[in-house]
C-alpha cells in the first residue's frame, strides 16, 4: 500500500480532477485516496467540497475494518476453528489450509498496521486490534482543520481532541505535535489557559533535555552558566546547543504564560530552553552555509542573521526579540543573582532597532527596572 500511494497518488489525483464529478464514480475509492483528494480541495479553498472527502475517507476505513472485523468473526465462530482456542498460528494454518481469503487479508492488514508480536501469539487480541483500526485520527484532524478555517473553533477543537485520542493509529506518530499545537492555538484564542498549559506540557514531555533524568541537574547548571557576571551568555551559548524545534514553541508559550501569571522561575526555565533551541538552529545554520563560523556574541550573531533573509524570516516567526525580552524579564524577576544576565539581555535588544518594540522595552527596563504586573497573557 505504501507503493502505491508513493507512486500512483499523483496520478490518481490527476486522473480523479479530469474526471466526471466523484460521486458519479463507479469504482470505489480507497480510504487514504479520499484523505488526499480532500487536502487537494482544502489547499484551493474549496471547503465544502473538502470536509465532504475527509468526512467520506473516515466513513470509508471505519466501514472497511468493520468488514474485516466481521469476516475474522465469523471465521472464529466456525466449530472447527473454535476447537483451536485462542492460538493465533494454529487459526493462520487452517486459514491457509482452507483458503479462507476474507480472514487472511484481514490479518495482512493488520500486520501491515500493528506488529504482529505485540498481538502475543492471541486470535482474540487480534480480533480486537483490527476493531481498533476503524479510528481515523488523520481525517478527524483534517475535519477540524476545515472548521477551524471557517471559525467554527469549537468544533474544530472537539475534531482535534478526537484525533489525539486516537493518536496510536496515525501514520506518522510525530504528527500528534501538530495536533497538540492546534488545540494549543484554540484554547489560547478561547481564554482557557489551564488546558492551554496542560496541552503544552504534553508537547514538552517530547522533549528529553526537559524531562531526562538528568533534567534538574541539566537547568541548574545552565543557570549558573548564565548567572556568569563576565561572559553567561556567550559561555551558555557555546557550551550547550540544542536543535529541538519540535518543543520550542510550547516552551516558549509556556514561559510567556507563567510570566504572565507571576511565576517567574517556571517561565525563565522555559524561555531558557526556549532561547537555547532558537540561537541553536541560527548558529548551526550559520556553520552550514560558512563553516568558519564561531559565536561570540549575539551582536555577532544578529551581523550574520540579518545578512540572511531566511534567518530574518526565522527570528520573526519564533518571535525572537520577545523571547529575548520576557527571558530577561523572567530571570530579573526571579532573584538578584539572575538579574546580570537579564541587564545584558537588555542591553543587547536595546542596541537593536530592528527589534522594535522590544528595543523601547528594554531601555525602559535598564533606567529603571521593574516586574511586570500579572496580566493574562502577553
Amino acid at each position: 500500500m505504501k507503493m502505491k500511494r508513493g507512486i500512483f497518488l499523483g496520478f490518481l489525483i490527476f486522473s480523479f480532477c479530469s474526471s466526471p464529478a466523484w460521486s458519479q464514480r463507479s469504482a470505489p475509492r480507497p480510504y487514504w485516496y479520499s484523505l488526499e483528494q480532500g487536502k487537494f480541495f482544502f489547499r484551493n479553498g474549496d471547503y465544502g467540497k473538502a470536509l465532504m472527502a475527509f468526512e467520506e475517507a473516515r466513513r470509508d476505513r471505519r466501514n472497511m475494518y468493520t468488514r474485516m472485523e466481521q469476516d475474522m468473526i465469523d471465521l472464529l465462530s466456525i466449530p472447527e476453528v473454535r476447537y483451536l482456542g485462542d492460538s493465533l498460528e494454529r487459526i493462520e494454518t487452517y486459514i491457509k489450509d482452507r483458503y479462507q481469503v476474507n480472514a487472511e487479508t484481514a490479518l495482512e492488514e493488520l500486520y501491515y498496521r500493528y506488529p504482529k508480536a505485540a498481538l502475543e501469539g492471541s486470535a482474540y487480541r487480534a480480533l480486537e486490534e483490527i476493531g481498533r483500526l476503524k479510528d481515523f485520527p488523520e481525517a478527524e484532524y483534517w475535519i477540524g482543520e476545515t472548521f477551524r478555517i471557517e471559525g467554527e473553533l469549537g468544533v474544530a477543537l472537539g475534531q482535534y481532541q478526537k484525533a489525539h485520542v486516537q493518536r496510536a493509529f496515525l501514520e506518522n506518530p510525530s504528527f500528534d505535535t501538530e495536533i497538540l499545537y492546534r488545540m494549543v492555538d484554540i484554547l489560547k484564542a478561547k481564554q482557557d489557559y489551564a488546558e492551554m498549559e496542560n496541552r503544552a506540557l504534553e508537547i514538552i514531555q517530547q522533549d528529553s533535555l526537559w524531562i531526562g533524568g538528568s533534567g534538574a541537574v541539566t537547568k541548574n547548571a545552565m543557570t549558573t552558566i548564565l548567572e556568569n557576571r563576565d561572559n553567561g551568555i556567550r559561555r551558555f551559548l557555546t557550551i550547550y546547543r540544542y536543535n529541538n524545534i519540535a518543543v520550542e514553541r510550547a516552551h516558549r508559550l509556556l514561559g510567556l504564560y507563567y510570566y504572565a501569571s507571576g511565576r517567574h522561575k517556571q517561565a525563565a526555565e522555559h524561555l531558557m530552553f526556549s532561547f537555547l533551541i532558537q540561537n541553536t538552529v541560527l548558529i548551526e545554520e550559520l556553520i552550514r552555509n560558512q563553516y568558519d563560523f564561531t559565536f561570540t556574541t549575539l551582536d555577532n550573531l544578529m551581523q550574520e542573521v540579518m545578512r540572511r533573509p531566511v534567518l530574518v524570516t526565522y527570528i520573526q516567526d519564533v518571535e525572537y526579540y520577545k523571547t529575548l525580552y520576557y527571558f530577561a524579564a523572567a530571570l530579573y524577576s526571579d532573584g538578584n543573582t539572575k538579574q546580570s544576565p537579564a541587564r545584558r539581555l537588555w542591553t543587547f535588544l536595546s542596541g537593536h532597532p530592528d527589534a522594535g518594540e522590544w528595543s523601547g522595552k528594554a531601555k525602559m527596563q535598564l533606567r529603571t527596572p521593574f516586574v511586570e504586573k500579572v496580566v493574562e497573557m502577553p
